[in-house]
């Protein structure tokens, strides 16, 4: 009975992969339809099945969909006011034109906090490509640290989608997952970006032009936002996530405690930072209230696809429960001593591999995992969430829509692409692997 059902989960993954490649359904749909297969195929009660499913997305999503709509609406108002440029600037006139590679990393890892990875992109690429020119130098050695400092920050670090939805999946501390990964992603960041810049510098020459990303101009409608307040918009909701996770050390009363914590909660700590950015970012710059609501109205369309596919996550590991298919892989890994952490960062690794999308590789590997898990003790779910996170980065490729955004916002070919991009994020991968390893011998 054990193999059968370790065959059937093997098969439903097989039906996530080929549904997103082959068939090119919605990674919603293939989550959906390998759920299905996995609860009728084991036998679950026919009565129960749907009720398995509503109650898989309804946990998964129930803490999620204000984050990420307030995460959303954040970057979306970083992103027009001009306030993520303002910060790229600032930190290459600290830096310097010989320490550009740093300049680069650092704008890319703050930019990326609030921001996706396809929105960091185009705030970044115009300062990359004007640079460039100026300097007359490789751009992969100014391109890639930024990218770099994108990536890291999008795979580990809420309040991005993946690192959410894991931790609602694993039922990790949100700002202990905050701290822990900003630790972690900081080194990480470093060697896959300014250190393999600069390594790649002399061995890979694009042949080609980069891509001239036509940005709407916001300047002229209204003025740019100064570097104070920039910072401080873009770090607020992380500075009240750390504030509400060390209140309980710092020796307040019980009062001034419980407040922190409310507003250090992430929900909260977002709501604040948006009212900041719409005051300090919007009104304060020229923007009127219309304008306002247009960016909001338009950031928050993309947040439906996502939250469909963490939801299909979410109600996948809930069959896995439910059908027993859990405890039979916690048993099968427990007798081959395989640690969770390493167990969740292949898994998620394979998947992305297979599908491409880094976001559901991290949502169905936590899915297998999170069951395996439940009778477990001594497991850091925090530092889960992150080798989760980690090796949902790995060997990105063909398959993934990000291979083919730096590729042509960068000018390269196919080869050159997968000399720097899939190296790159390989080498974030492990590297983001070994720090969590090595933190959890600490802590």
């Amino acid at each position: 009975m054990d193999a059968y059902l370790l065959i059937i989960t093997l098969l439903s993954i097989v039906i996530v992969i080929l549904g997103v490649s082959w068939l090119k359904w919605h990674a919603f749909i293939s989550l959906t339809i390998a759920s299905l297969f996995l609860a009728i195929m084991s036998g679950m009660p026919w009565e129960k099945i749907v009720t398995a499913y509503e109650t898989g997305v309804g946990g998964t999503l129930g803490h999620l969909v204000g984050i990420l709509a307030l995460g959303t609406i954040l970057g979306k108002m970083l992103s027009e006011s001009g306030a993520g440029l303002q910060i790229a600037n600032y930190f290459v006139k600290i830096f310097g034109e010989k320490r550009l590679p740093w300049a680069m990393f650092l704008s890319g890892f703050v930019i990326g906090i609030p921001v996706f990875f396809e929105v960091g992109i185009l705030i970044l690429l115009p300062l990359v490509i004007s640079i460039q020119k100026a300097t007359k130098q490789n751009i992969l050695l100014i391109g890639l640290p930024a990218i770099a400092g994108l990536s890291i920050v999008h795979g580990l670090v809420p309040p991005h989608p993946g690192a959410v939805a894991a931790i609602g999946i694993y039922g990790a501390d949100l700002g202990k997952v905050l701290l822990y990964s900003l630790i972690i992603a900081i080194p990480a960041g470093i060697i896959g970006g300014p250190l393999f810049a600069k390594w790649t510098n002399n061995r890979v020459i694009p042949q080609g032009e980069p891509e001239l990303v036509k940005i709407e101009e916001t300047t002229n409608k209204h003025s740019i936002p100064g570097t104070g307040i920039s910072f401080l918009a873009i770090l607020m909701p992380v500075i009240l996530m750390i504030l509400g996770t060390a209140a309980p050390f710092m020796g307040f009363s019980a009062t001034v405690e419980k407040f922190l914590t409310f507003i250090g909660s992430p929900l909260i700590a977002l709501l604040i930072s948006c009212f900041l950015a719409f005051y300090f970012l919007g009104f304060r710059q020229g923007m009127d209230r219309k304008t306002i609501k247009k960016f909001t109205e338009e950031c928050i369309l993309p947040v439906g696809s996502i939250l469909l596919i963490i939801g299909a996550g979410g109600a996948f590991k809930q069959i896995l429960i439910d059908s027993g298919v859990g405890e039979t892989i916690g048993n099968l890994s427990e007798s081959l001593a395989l640690s969770p952490l390493v167990l969740a960062f292949f898994i998620a690794g394979l998947i992305r591999i297979a599908t491409g999308s880094a976001t559901v590789a991290l949502t169905t590997a936590a899915g297998i995992v999170s069951p395996i898990i439940a009778n477990m003790s001594g497991v850091n779910l925090e530092l889960l969430v992150i080798v989760t996170g980690a090796g949902s980065l790995m060997v990105s490729h063909v398959n993934d829509a990000g291979f083919w955004m730096v590729k042509e916002y960068l000018g390269l070919t196919i080869n050159e692409t997968f000399k720097t991009w899939t190296v790159l994020e390989t080498i974030l991968s492990f590297v983001a692997f070994a720090g969590a390893l090595i933190l959890n011998m600490f802590i």
